[in-house]
C-alpha cells in the first residue's frame, strides 16, 4: 500500500532542509575570508594543516550573534563580513606575493624597519594585479552574503546551537589546560590566542599582540646586553687589515648523513668537489638537541660550567663590534614568535638584520636559496671589515619541505640498509634531499664568498643533529634529550679562508681535524680563528690553538647538571657506522 506524506510532514522537511541550507550558507560567508588564503596555502603544500584546521573551527563563532538576533541576520553579517573582507584582502594579498601565510613576523618586519626599508617591503607587497585579485574575492564575498537568511530556531534550539559552538572552541580546550594539564593562565591564554590566530581577523589582532609582547621580551634582554662592560684587554692580530668573516649555522643536519662525511649515499656533490679547499671537523658535537638552547651556549660563554654567562657576558656579535666589524645577520628562520625571542634578540644585536622567513608555521614550505640576495649584498657593503652571520633553515622537518622538487633526487632503496621499510625510507630519500640542497646553498655561498677574491673566511656548523630512523631499533625520528643518540648531536663543521687570508695566516689546520669537540666553547674557537685575544679567552677550549685541552663533551641542561649525559664517539669513520650500531653505547 502506498503511503502519501501528510502536509505537515512534507512542510517540516522542507523547513528542515531549508534550515540547514541557511546554516550553510551563513558558515560558508564567515569562512569564506578565513578558507579562501588558507586553502590557496593547502593547494600549494605551503604549509602543514594546522591553520586551515584553526580557520574552520573559528569560523563557527561568527554564527552566534547572528544565530541570537537572527532578524539582524544580514546586517550583523554584512558588519562582521566587510571587517573580515579587510583582514582577509591583506593576507591574501600576501600569500599572493610571498606565498607564505600572514603573520607576526611580518608586523615585525614592517614595524620594525626604517621608513625606506618599510617602503621597500611594501613596494613589493603591492603588484599592478592586485586590484583585479581584489574585486574578485571582494566580488564572490557579496554574492556569498547575498544568500544570507536569518535562521530559525527556537530560543532553547538558539541556546543549545551556541553552547554546541562555544564550549568544544574555547571551554574545553579551557578546561584541558587549566584543569587537566594544570597549566598557569598566562599559557591558557596564550593557547587561545594561537588557536584563534589563523582565522580573521585575528591573524591581525592576535598577531600585533604576540608582535608586541614578544618586542617587549626582545628589548628587555637587549638592554641587559647593552649594559654590559666590553671584554678587557682586545687584542686583533689583523688589526686594521680588510676583511670578511662568514659563519653559517645550519639546521638539523647529522654528519652521519653527509656523504663528505664517508656516508654512502651523494648527499654533498658540491662540496665533496670542493673538499680540498675545506678543513673538515670529524668529531664535533652539539650539546643541545634544540636550536636556542645551542645557540645560546655556542654564540656566548655560557657553557655547562657557566650556564647564566648567556646574558652576563659578550655574546660573540658583541665581541665582533668591539672589534671593529660592520655585523649582519641574514636569517631564514622564523622572526619573532614566543619560542624564537633569543633568535630575534641574537639577530638585533647586528648592525643590519635581513629576515626572509616570515610563516606562522616552522613546518612550511621555505627554501634556503631565500638568504643569496641579501648575502650579495652584504658583501657588496662598502665596510672594510664585515661579520656576516648566515642562519639556514636546513633540514629542519618536514625535510620534504626543505628542498624544491628539482632537487627530489632520492626517490627508491638505493643506498639504504635492507632493515628500513618503504615507509622509513621514504622518510630517509626526503631527509637526504634535503641534505643534497643544504650541499648546493652551503656550495653557493662559499663561490659567491670565493667570487669576490678578498680577505675572507667562511666557517659552517649545524646547530645539532637528527636521528633519522639511524640507531637500533630504527622507530625513531627527530631530536629527544631525554634519550639521546649519536646522530642527534654529530654534527658537521668545516672551515674555508680563501688565497689572500692564508697570507697572513698559512697555518694548516689539519692537527685538529680530528679532536673530539663540543661547540658549547665555540665562541673560545671563533675568537681564536678571527685572531681575537682578550681576558677570558681560554686558548684550552679553543678547538684550533695547540694549547686545546679534550673535554668530555656534555650534552643536555646545563642547568640540570644530573640529567646530563656523555657522548663518546666512536674512533671509527663515519663510513663504517652504515648500521649506527656503535650509537646504542656512546651515550652514558
Amino acid at each position: 500500500m502506498n503511503t502519501i506524506a501528510s502536509p505537515d510532514t512534507t512542510h517540516a522537511q522542507k523547513a528542515g532542509s531549508s534550515s540547514f541550507l541557511r546554516f550553510i550558507n551563513l558558515y560558508l560567508f564567515f569562512f569564506y575570508f578565513s578558507g579562501v588564503t588558507h586553502v590557496l596555502l593547502q593547494m600549494t603544500d605551503a604549509t602543514i594543516f594546522i591553520g586551515f584546521r584553526q580557520a574552520v573551527y573559528m569560523s563557527f563563532l561568527w554564527l552566534v550573534p547572528v544565530l541570537l538576533f537572527p532578524r539582524h541576520t544580514r546586517v550583523i553579517a554584512a558588519v562582521i563580513g566587510v571587517v573580515l573582507w579587510a583582514t582577509s584582502l591583506l593576507s591574501l594579498a600576501y600569500f599572493c606575493v610571498y606565498h607564505q601565510e600572514f603573520s607576526q613576523s611580518v608586523l615585525y618586519i614592517l614595524f620594525e624597519s626604517n621608513p625606506a626599508e618599510s617602503s621597500e617591503y611594501v613596494s613589493q607587497y603591492f603588484k599592478w594585479w592586485m586590484p583585479l585579485v581584489y574585486l574578485a574575492h571582494t566580488l564572490v564575498a557579496w554574492l556569498l552574503w547575498r544568500r544570507v537568511q536569518p535562521l530559525e530556531f527556537s530560543w532553547r534550539g538558539k541556546l543549545v546551537a551556541c553552547l554546541l559552538i562555544i564550549v568544544p572552541i574555547h571551554v574545553l580546550p579551557v578546561i584541558q589546560d587549566r584543569v587537566i594539564s594544570h597549566q598557569s593562565w598566562d599559557r591558557v591564554i596564550d593557547h587561545m590566542q594561537r588557536r584563534m590566530e589563523p582565522a580573521e581577523p585575528w591573524q591581525l589582532v592576535m598577531g600585533y599582540f604576540q608582535y608586541r609582547r614578544q618586542l617587549g621580551n626582545m628589548q628587555a634582554l637587549l638592554e641587559k646586553n647593552s649594559a654590559l662592560p666590553p671584554l678587557a684587554n682586545l687584542q686583533d692580530q689583523y688589526a686594521g687589515k680588510p676583511g670578511t668573516l662568514v659563519l653559517v649555522i645550519g639546521e638539523s643536519s647529522t654528519r652521519l648523513h653527509w656523504g663528505l662525511y664517508g656516508y654512502p649515499r651523494d648527499t654533498t656533490p658540491n662540496l665533496d668537489k670542493m673538499k680540498d679547499q675545506l678543513s673538515i671537523f670529524t668529531r664535533v658535537v652539539s650539546p643541545r638537541a634544540s636550536t636556542i638552547e645551542v645557540l645560546e651556549q655556542a654564540l656566548t660563554f655560557a657553557d655547562r660550567d657557566n650556564p647564566d654567562a648567556v646574558m652576563t657576558k659578550p655574546s660573540i656579535m658583541n665581541l665582533m663590534k668591539q672589534a671593529g666589524y660592520k655585523t649582519f645577520w641574514i636569517t631564514n628562520q622564523q622572526t619573532i614568535t614566543k619560542r624564537n625571542t633569543m633568535l630575534a634578540y641574537f639577530s638585533q644585536l647586528a648592525d643590519v638584520q635581513r629576515y626572509t622567513n616570515n610563516t606562522r608555521y616552522q613546518n612550511s614550505r621555505e627554501y634556503d636559496s631565500n638568504v643569496f640576495k641579501p648575502f650579495e649584498s652584504a658583501l657588496a657593503d662598502p665596510a672594510q671589515r664585515k661579520f656576516i652571520v648566515v642562519h639556514l633553515l636546513g633540514t629542519h622537518m618536514k625535510y620534504e619541505y626543505r628542498y624544491p622538487p628539482e632537487f627530489d633526487y632520492f626517490k627508491d632503496r638505493t643506498g639504504l640498509p635492507d632493515w628500513l621499510d618503504d615507509p622509513k625510507a621514504q622518510v630517509v630519500n626526503t631527509y637526504d634531499n634535503a641534505v643534497r640542497y643544504n650541499d648546493y646553498v652551503l656550495a653557493t655561498l662559499l663561490k659567491t664568498l670565493q667570487a669576490k677574491g678578498e680577505r675572507s673566511m667562511l666557517t659552517f656548523m649545524s646547530d645539532h643533529g637528527e636521528d633519522v630512523y639511524d640507531t637500533p631499533p630504527h622507530e625513531f625520528v627527530g631530536r629527544n634529550e631525554g634519550n639521546p643518540t649519536l646522530p642527534m648531536f654529530a654534527i658537521p663543521m668545516f672551515v674555508w679562508t680563501s688565497d689572500q687570508w692564508k697570507q697572513d695566516n698559512p697555518q694548516d689546520l689539519g692537527f685538529a681535524l680530528n679532536r673530539e669537540y663540543s661547540t658549547a666553547y665555540f665562541e673560545q674557537t671563533w675568537s681564536d680563528l678571527a685572531g681575537l685575544h682578550y681576558t677570558g679567552f681560554d686558548p684550552s677550549k679553543s678547538l684550533v690553538n695547540t694549547a686545546f685541552v679534550q673535554r668530555p663533551t656534555w650534552v643536555g641542561d646545563p642547568t640540570f647538571r644530573a640529567g646530563m649525559r656523555e657522548i663518546q664517539q666512536p674512533a671509527l669513520p663515519s663510513s663504517q657506522l652504515a648500521d649506527h650500531e656503535e650509537s646504542k653505547t656512546v651515550i652514558r
